[in-house]
């Protein structure tokens, strides 16, 4: 199975913006939660990254690890930290996190490869 992980993230901003427009008060509070939660303190940006990157497998939301892949990719992430970050994933998870975790380091990948395309 094959997923375009740079579309899924290109195809949900545009869907996220609709929500944005229609209930921008509670986007507005997810936005401060976010910003709040993100802002480098006794972890760095991309520990936090890796960390919802790990959840975002465990509860497997494929949007949320498009996203999280790449920003922790752009954070300094390497492929290696994403396989253990996905390990910790699957020793939580269990077999439907090992399905996810494939597919995390599928949208790493991809990330990557268009990275280095200069796209």
């Amino acid at each position: 199975m094959y997923k375009d992980w740079p579309h899924i993230a290109a195809e949900l901003t545009s869907l996220v913006k609709q929500l944005r427009l229609g209930a921008p008060d509670t986007m507005k509070g997810f936005s401060a939660l976010a910003q709040a939660a993100t802002q480098p303190k006794a972890l760095d940006t991309k520990t936090k990254e890796l960390i919802a990157l790990g959840i975002a497998v465990a509860v497997r939301c494929d949007p949320c690890i498009a996203f999280h892949v790449e920003s922790a990719r752009k954070h300094g992430a390497t492929r290696d930290e994403v396989m253990e970050t996905v390990g910790m994933a699957i020793y939580m998870g269990a077999g439907p996190s090992v399905m996810y975790a494939a597919q995390a380091v599928e949208a790493y990948d991809q990330y990557a490869a268009k990275n280095a395309g200069g796209a």
